[in-house]
């Protein structure tokens, strides 16, 4: 087969792997280098780099509204193109150049989360189960029938980052198995997605990291997993901003003002929610590194 890859951040790396195993990924589509870093410079995404180590050519297009880029991936002659996390909405005149069309790695068990942010999304609502969908791609978002499918547990006190790495993982692992059976010339039956259960998964913005203390501690809890790594929750804890890296939430009642400090000691920082306790394990401070609270409390004297 001649597949054409497109994907962009480290999740779509391990994908990446999977589909050149035989060597049959002809080109690489990756979102242009943008500035980062302090000197702003410009940055390849992870998936370019990973494309330029095993030699594969990269195209880098703003975008498909011009029949030259279009021009472009059609003289690849694709007969599958895969798509992970790219960044780009591919319109029906790209869709329908590969003769299998485009398949989408999702982060999801779609219906449910389709967007931008599954992962912290579903850890945010409290989600017991994920997975990772390989859906035939259509002009909606996320819209497609679904190929092939692989669902995972959330752990109780799993992260955003942790989830993000098992489901890059377990994406490749369906993704594989879906080109086996392209391979073997048995096309995975596409199975439409239920109109019921639909949820949309927002894009991630940094104001979102500000906890609200009359939210229920349950809630906060949530988030604090969902946003680490990025966007961090925060919060002001006893006068002084944090960043919360980990918290749990306790079912106390109290009858003190959300966001009062009702405890300090080596298990946590113990603040008071609109319903519950959140209990603050690990924190930044500014400029500083994720402690413990016991550590944190060591510099912190008037709390104790």
């Amino acid at each position: 087969m001649r597949i054409v890859f497109a994907g962009t951040p480290d999740f779509a790396v391990p994908c990446l792997r999977a589909a050149s195993q035989r060597n049959e990924v002809v080109a690489v589509y990756t979102q242009p280098d943008r500035p980062a870093g302090r000197g702003r410079g410009l940055t390849p995404s992870p998936v370019k780099r990973e494309a330029l180590l095993r030699g594969i050519d990269v195209f880098q297009p703003e975008n498909f509204k011009s029949a030259v880029s279009r021009d472009a991936l059609r003289a690849l002659q694709p007969d599958l193109m895969v798509v992970v996390a790219y960044g780009l909405i591919l319109p029906q005149s790209v869709l329908d150049i590969p003769t299998h069309g485009c398949w989408n790695v999702h982060a999801s068990l779609l219906p449910r989360w389709r967007g931008a942010a599954p992962i912290q999304r579903a850890i945010e609502a409290g989600d017991s189960e994920s997975g990772v969908c390989l859906m035939q791609m259509e002009k909606g978002l996320d819209t497609g029938p679904v190929l092939l499918s692989q669902s995972l547990q959330i752990g109780e006190h799993e992260t955003g980052g942790q989830l993000h790495d098992r489901l890059s993982t377990l994406g490749a692992q369906v993704l594989a198995d879906g080109l086996g059976l392209l391979r073997a010339d048995i096309r995975p039956v596409p199975q439409p997605q239920p109109t019921e259960g639909v949820t949309y998964a927002h894009k991630l913005d940094k104001a979102e990291a500000r906890l609200d203390w009359t939210q229920p501690a349950t809630t906060l809890a949530n988030k604090v997993r969902a946003f680490n790594p990025w966007p961090m929750a925060e919060a002001v804890v006893a006068g002084e901003r944090l960043r919360l890296h980990g918290a749990v939430a306790l079912d106390e009642h109290h009858g003190a003002e959300p966001g009062s400090l009702l405890r300090a000691g080596r298990d946590g920082l113990d603040v008071a929610c609109g319903a519950g306790v959140l209990r603050i394990r690990v924190l930044q401070r500014e400029g500083g590194k994720a402690i413990t609270a016991a550590d944190y409390l060591n510099g912190r004297p008037d709390l104790r």
